[in-house]
């Protein structure tokens, strides 16, 4: 999957893209599915009822999941919403035996940055 935790993504797609599209942090990934849930994105309204004696019951406001393919990664260089390229490290790491290991980052298609 092209999006994994804790990047920030902003909405291309649905009802909450348009002229000032949201822009949130991903909190989890659901890759057999296809679905992520992205921080003040797709809210919903649930009505919880309380389950023990001294815990609040009422309409909770939480985030819903939403695919994949509506969210674009934003680079933390150039502030721009942009696809990611990966590139192959070689000179990070080594295995136990001294060869060098292969690492993949990825990289920012529009400024070349490390994301």
């Amino acid at each position: 999957m092209h999006i994994k935790k804790d990047d920030i993504v902003v909405v291309i797609s649905g009802r909450d893209a348009g002229d000032e599209p949201k822009q949130g942090k991903v909190l989890s990934v659901d890759p057999e599915n296809g679905k992520v849930i992205v921080e003040g994105v797709s809210m919903a309204k649930r009505h919880k009822k309380p389950r023990k004696q001294g815990q609040p019951g009422g309409i909770i406001k939480m985030e819903t999941p939403i695919y994949a393919s509506k969210v674009m990664r934003v680079c933390p260089k150039c502030k721009k919403p942009t696809r990611h390229a990966v590139k192959v490290d070689l000179t990070q790491r080594t295995t136990k035996s001294g060869k060098p290991k292969a690492i993949s980052i990825r990289v920012c298609k529009k400024c070349g940055a490390e994301i």
